[in-house]
């Protein structure tokens, strides 16, 4: 895709419509050079589709404009993890988007979850037999690419059981039942649906790991912005006395935690030298950018002044903001009421939603050392392992049964 035409023609219409816009041929220009390789027509003629955001009519005004804001984020010196992962573009679960019970956010998120990791499986399957896929460098040899399969179609199996979308299996390897599922989970996807996992692919290199690398991380960003909405609802439980569903919400969390550990193995089939390939141009990109996961951390206990001043939350300024003018957390609502009896399940939930948390970490931990060694930097040249090695002593909680130096490691 050498020639921004498309959009050029868009323009020139009288009354452009943000319904109409070329979404196709500006994703397709994208994956075909990288977004740090993009050519100036294309980044010029969508900054000069942004200057016309005023005068355009269609319900998909606001949509467009964080797209464009993703495709534009290296010119105009706004990219980060929150671009890089066209996170504005996905429907993460969470009170904002729409609210609902406890069963309704958990189906948002499984749907989310699900249909990033069969975007992932089609395209791991269209690459093993046609050359013109996207992120065409560095192909995985035919055995690294079905262990790839294997772990993703694990990672998604959960899901898709709790939606009614697949049941009993006896081979997940088989490329029969891939495109099954790849099938079955087409059938409900929505035009919104279609539209978001189009546009929030935008890879900054051609380097076919990518792909797997970017729907990873979106996905772990599902788990962890409905992980967010969980641990709100379990302090408002706490706080109007109501531990046994405080308990119960959290030993979900828990769950939902350890099952999203299904990821690592999936990130860990990265090849070393495509990743290393590719991160270079992923400067300013990292996930100490994390929202949700600094949400996450700061709703199970307050950070300490140190903590809060450190590169992690300074990165994420709306969070902080939130914390410093008061944000309760878990262990506030407990200490506050401390002088009621301790519940044995509120505790044993908090145990088991601290150990998730520090086996993730671990894991997180282990495999960045994997693929970057000991002692280098992290995606976007933040402080990398030896970060991660030192923030798994952080505490999960403070009060209560997991107190203590084993209660629970952060990154």
């Amino acid at each position: 895709m050498t020639t921004a035409e498309p959009v050029r023609r868009w323009l020139a219409q009288r009354r452009p419509s943000a319904d109409r816009f070329p979404y196709d041929a500006v994703v397709t220009a994208y994956q075909h050079h990288g977004k740090h390789f993009v050519p100036d027509e294309w980044t010029r003629a969508l900054a000069a589709a942004r200057n016309r955001l005023p005068q355009l009519h269609g319900t998909n005004t606001r949509y467009l404009s964080a797209f464009l804001s993703c495709a534009l984020d290296k010119v105009d010196g706004t990219y980060d993890y929150r671009s890089y992962l066209g996170l504005t573009l996905l429907r993460l679960p969470g009170p904002e988007q729409a609210p609902g019970t406890a069963a309704q956010q958990l189906a948002r998120r499984d749907h989310l979850h699900v249909i990033l990791l069969t975007d992932l499986i089609a395209f791991e399957l269209r690459a093993a037999y046609d050359e013109r896929t996207p992120l065409p460098q560095m192909r995985p040899a035919p055995d690294v690419a079905a262990k790839r399969l294997r772990h993703a179609m694990r990672a998604a199996m959960p899901a898709l059981r709790r939606l009614s979308l697949i049941e009993h299996t006896t081979d997940s390897t088989q490329v029969t039942l891939l495109r099954r599922v790849v099938a079955t989970v087409s059938m409900v996807l929505t035009a919104e649906d279609r539209r978001a996992l189009q546009v929030s692919m935008l890879p900054v290199h051609t380097v076919h790991d990518e792909w797997m690398f970017i729907r990873v991380l979106q996905a772990f960003e599902t788990t962890f912005a409905l992980l967010a909405t969980d641990l709100t609802d379990v302090i408002t439980a706490v706080k109007a006395g109501q531990v046994p569903r405080a308990a119960s919400r959290l030993a979900a969390a828990a769950s939902l935690l350890r099952e999203s550990a299904s990821l690592w193995p999936l990130l860990a089939t990265i090849q070393p030298a495509a990743f290393h390939a590719f991160r270079t141009f992923t400067e300013g990109a990292s996930a100490i950018q994390s929202r949700h996961y600094k949400i996450v951390e700061s709703l199970c206990r307050t950070p300490g002044n140190a903590r809060l001043h450190s590169p992690a939350y300074l990165s994420v300024p709306e969070v902080r903001t939130a914390i410093m003018h008061g944000q309760v957390s878990l262990d506030d609502v407990l200490n506050a009421a401390q002088q009621l009896a301790p519940d044995p399940v509120l505790g044993a939930a908090m145990r088991e939603f601290a150990a998730a948390i520090t086996q993730w970490r671990q894991t997180h931990y282990r495999l960045a050392v994997r693929i970057l060694g000991p002692e280098r930097s992290g995606t976007g040249y933040t402080e990398g392992t030896p970060y991660l090695r030192h923030a798994r002593q952080e505490q999960v909680f403070h009060q209560g049964p997991t107190a203590g130096p084993g209660a629970g490691a952060q990154t």
